[in-house]
């Protein structure tokens, strides 16, 4: 299936430097994808010539003459910056040129854009930021991861619903487990918006397990984990930075001495293992689950590599029918009530 990714060249904290790469690097990987280059048409082919591209019919460039930057105000770009890279990108979407946007840009305003442009789906209220995270079994999703600090338990339960479509459609699982993040397990611990969700969330038709804490992200004790954006965003920011803590920790214990050293190479193998299971990178591109159209957020200070995964995850995504899914799932039942 030949799939068309348009991608925000500028986004991110240095956008061509690590968008266009990543993307001749996919190029290379998938040949049934094609993709579109979105930004400053000149700096684009610059940085092709500098990386001694030529051309090919799978590569196209579509100039946007705007940029949103990392800290403008989401109101301010979507208003303003009606020809920024990020706006033309998801416009491709919605005008099916493209299956599918991928932007490290600013998160505020990518959501702001998408949802202005894209609309969201009928039975949904909200957006939600989903992405997967590494557990001792595999990975586990998780959402909100930052699109609402403030949510209703009826937010909780559509986030609830929209993760398990997701983690059904991408790891062909029948009937993925649910679980609440909370302080506890009981039902009587929480506050009274996550009692309300929990309840909501036991009468849809989903795998609901019930309350989880923070370690069941780790255990893999669910498949998907729901929460509001405001705990969400900590949670894997907090994973983040211990994955990159224990990196550094491992490195800096194996340099130590001469047999410390020797050690280390031993070691070896088991470390790379190891590192390329924590490594955050690989798990880059976290969906705008609830619009009509298939939107993936790029970690803005991801590099070549990890920005290759999230177009990767754009593509799996398309592949799987993912939007669609999301959509009959919630026009079988009114969850709104």
């Amino acid at each position: 299936m030949t799939v068309t990714v348009a991608v925000d060249a500028m986004g991110g904290d240095v956008g061509v430097e690590v968008t266009v790469p990543a993307a001749l690097e996919l190029l290379d990987i998938d040949p049934d994808v094609n993709l579109i280059l979105v930004g400053d048409r000149d700096v684009i082919l610059n940085k092709l010539k500098q990386l001694r591209f030529h051309s090919s019919p799978r590569l196209t460039v579509q100039h946007a003459s705007e940029v949103v930057s990392m800290d403008e105000p989401p109101a301010l770009a979507l208003k303003k910056k009606k020809d920024s890279s990020m706006r033309v990108a998801i416009n491709l979407v919605k005008d099916g040129v493209a299956h599918a946007c991928v932007s490290a840009g600013n998160t505020g305003a990518l959501m702001a854009t998408a949802r202005f442009v894209l609309k969201m789906m009928p039975g949904i209220e909200r957006p939600a930021i989903a992405t997967k995270m590494p557990a001792i079994n595999g990975h586990v999703y998780v959402l909100d991861l930052g699109a609402n600090v403030d949510c209703g338990a009826e937010h909780l339960q559509q986030f609830g619903i929209m993760g398990s479509t997701l983690c059904a459609a991408i790891d062909g699982i029948d009937k993925p487990t649910v679980g609440l993040l909370n302080i506890g397990h009981e039902a009587i611990k929480g506050g009274e918006v996550i009692k309300q969700a929990s309840q909501l969330l036991a009468s849809s038709p989903i795998n609901f397990y019930g309350n989880v804490e923070g370690d069941d992200i780790y255990r893999g004790t669910v498949n998907v984990v729901v929460c509001d954006g405001f705990v969400g965003n900590i949670v894997l920011k907090t994973s983040e930075g211990l994955a990159w803590m224990l990196s550094q920790m491992i490195k800096n214990e194996f340099k130590k001495n001469l047999f410390t050293k020797i050690a280390a190479l031993v070691a070896m193998p088991v470390l790379k293992s190891f590192r390329k299971k924590v490594d955050h990178r690989q798990y880059n591109g976290a969906s705008l689950l609830g619009l009509k159209g298939l939107v993936i957020k790029s970690h803005g200070g991801a590099d070549s590599y990890a920005f290759r995964h999230a177009i990767q995850y754009a593509i799996s995504e398309y592949r799987n029918n993912v939007v669609s899914r999301i959509e009959s799932t919630i026009a079988k039942i009114n969850i709104t009530e």
